[in-house]
């Protein structure tokens, strides 16, 4: 049954822009990896052909190269997920004549800043996908997932396929030996949670859907989670998971009737939940084929262990903050800006001053303060004090002769801050402005 969330209310801030940054635009594809977000393609009032890393700490933009010939060409409705330092690109190409003898996938290397050419691997008699629109994709281990999606004038599919990041080889699941399943749909969300996949909503022929599919990764087997409330029928949103939960924000019954509501389910109790907007925050409008992102300590990617298992650490914000604290303040040869005047003692103590502050408003609000203390907690996380608190823990290694170079990346620094929720874009459009992007702590949900 759906509830109402006895967790606190989201708190929500929008991050202005400013600077070079990607035009407004909806049906795209973006993805978090480390501290940053990577925001490919979509519409604007035509299909757009760009590529930009959006560094969360900084609030900044930068475009990156789309135009070598190992780049994707204009796409819209496709996906992009990352795995050990790449991105994968699939789907979202323009209709032609020439995209049944393409296979629509494009790579590009995080840390070399570059596409790369790969070479199809599969045998002539092999199957792989063809291009497709409005599909899913998730990561299980090592191997990228695609379901569904719209392909020309066969409409919605249930195809199910399976790529190797290590061999660069497709398989087609087979979904027809069994009438339990999604079925063929597009424009639908999923995401994963342990060794499971949930699936939930799109478009099943001309159809809109609010069902909740899991897959099962070991028994390749789906079950339906009946719901008998929760969200409506939606096509267009947008999910991510956080710790024990799935995320769902946005999303419409058409493209003409977007929403901006926040649903939460619950993994353990299998239950719904609408959570409410911390009055004087200011969360999202109605959006819908916008794209949603996690940043944090609980959406780094996970360490593999000497016994073959995947594991991944969740940090509570105390933990967080005093990590910082631990890692951060040392007590010789460093400097910190922007106190360049002062000396070090100085710069020392008053840095571990503001720093206890934060930690103990983090404390409080964990600790279950409401009123202004619950709004001061969200202040304190917005853009303009994440940029103070970059700035203030900038340090620079004092080399001989009063040369430096930075010791710790604001990618380093990302890594320490609250998981945070962002969403990016989407329609309804203000066209000529740059990209909408809002952010949300996911404290204590």
């Amino acid at each position: 049954m759906s509830r109402r969330s006895s967790s606190s209310p989201s708190l929500w801030t929008v991050l202005p822009q400013s600077g070079p940054a990607p035009c407004e635009r909806y049906k795209h594809a973006c993805c978090s990896f480390g501290g940053s977000v990577f925001v490919l393609g979509g519409r604007e009032s035509h299909s757009l052909r760009d590529f930009w890393r959006y560094n969360v700490v900084r609030n900044e933009w930068t475009e990156l190269d789309c135009s070598c010939e190992a780049a994707p060409e204009e796409l819209q409705e496709h996906s992009m997920v990352a795995h050990q330092g790449v991105l994968y690109v699939f789907g979202g190409m323009i209709d032609s004549a020439y995209t049944i003898w393409k296979t629509p996938l494009w790579v590009f290397d995080i840390v070399k800043e570059q596409w790369v050419s790969w070479q199809e691997r599969n045998p002539p008699q092999n199957q792989v996908p063809v291009n497709r629109k409005g599909h899913s994709a998730v990561v299980f281990s090592s191997a990228m997932y695609i379901y569904g999606g719209y392909i020309d004038m066969r409409a919605s599919s249930q195809e199910f396929w399976k790529l190797e990041f290590d061999t660069m080889l497709w398989s087609l699941l087979d979904c027809t030996q069994t009438e339990v399943g999604p079925g063929p749909r597009h424009s639908h969300s999923a995401m994963t949670h342990l060794d499971c996949m949930y699936l939930f909503g799109g478009l099943r022929g001309l159809r809109e859907q609010r069902d909740l599919w899991r897959w099962n990764s070991t028994s390749h087997s789906w079950s339906c989670l009946n719901a008998t409330s929760g969200p409506s029928k939606l096509v267009g949103h947008s999910t991510v998971a956080y710790r024990d939960s799935m995320l769902l924000f946005g999303g419409g019954e058409s493209q003409h009737t977007p929403r901006s509501c926040l649903w939460r389910y619950s993994f353990t109790t299998q239950t719904w939940g609408k959570l409410a907007v911390l009055p004087g925050s200011n969360p999202p409008p109605h959006r819908i084929y916008h794209c949603c992102a996690g940043l944090g300590p609980s959406y780094q990617p996970a360490v593999t262990t000497t016994t073959n298992t995947t594991t991944s650490t969740t940090l509570t914000p105390s933990t967080t903050i005093r990590n910082i604290l631990d890692s951060k303040i040392r007590p010789f040869k460093n400097k910190c800006f922007p106190s360049s005047s002062e000396t070090e003692g100085t710069i020392e103590l008053e840095t571990f001053s503001s720093s206890e502050k934060l930690l103990t408003e983090v404390e409080d609000y964990c600790n279950g303060l409401s009123g202004n203390n619950a709004q001061r907690f969200g202040n304190c996380l917005t853009f303009e004090n994440q940029e103070a608190f970059s700035k203030q823990w900038s340090c620079e290694n004092i080399e001989e002769g009063g040369s430096g170079k930075p010791e710790e990346s604001h990618e380093s620094i990302a890594q320490n801050l609250p998981d945070l929720l962002l969403v990016l874009g989407g329609k309804p459009l203000v066209r000529h402005t740059v990209i909408s992007v809002w952010q949300m702590t996911l404290a204590d949900l």
